[in-house]
């Protein structure tokens, strides 16, 4: 079953030159049965997003198994830098300039400073 596109996956094409980088994280004793591409959007999916891992859209594979490859592929190497960190350097994924929590904290912050700002000078207990 083809799952819908969202704005935030990577073409096949630019995932072909990240998915050696991405594969030799991968312990080589269980073959791989998950397509490696469909978990790579996946968490492109959350970090443009900002859900949480119970929220992934259905038609990405079990969020469990996309965690299992967001942790190996973000252990940084001794330089400090991980597989996934290179993997979208070197895919050129632009994520957003905030997440989604992101924005609605700013929301939230927005309309509590709006809240204070119109009780400013209200004589108290009214």
């Amino acid at each position: 079953m083809k799952r819908k596109p969202y704005a935030s996956d990577i073409s096949r094409e630019k995932f072909a030159e990240i998915e050696p980088l991405l594969r030799g994280v991968r312990r080589s004793t269980k073959p791989i049965k998950l397509d490696l591409y469909e978990v790579f959007c996946a968490v492109l999916y959350l970090l443009r997003t900002g859900c949480q891992w119970r929220y992934l859209p259905p038609d990405f594979p079990k969020w469990q198994n996309v965690y299992a490859y967001w942790r190996k592929w973000s252990e940084p190497d001794p330089h400090g830098v991980s597989v996934l960190e290179q993997a979208l350097k070197k895919s050129g994924w632009r994520g957003p300039r905030e997440t989604g929590a992101q924005r609605l904290q700013h929301a939230l912050d927005r309309g509590r400073a709006e809240r204070e700002e119109h009780r400013h000078g209200e004589p108290e207990g009214l």
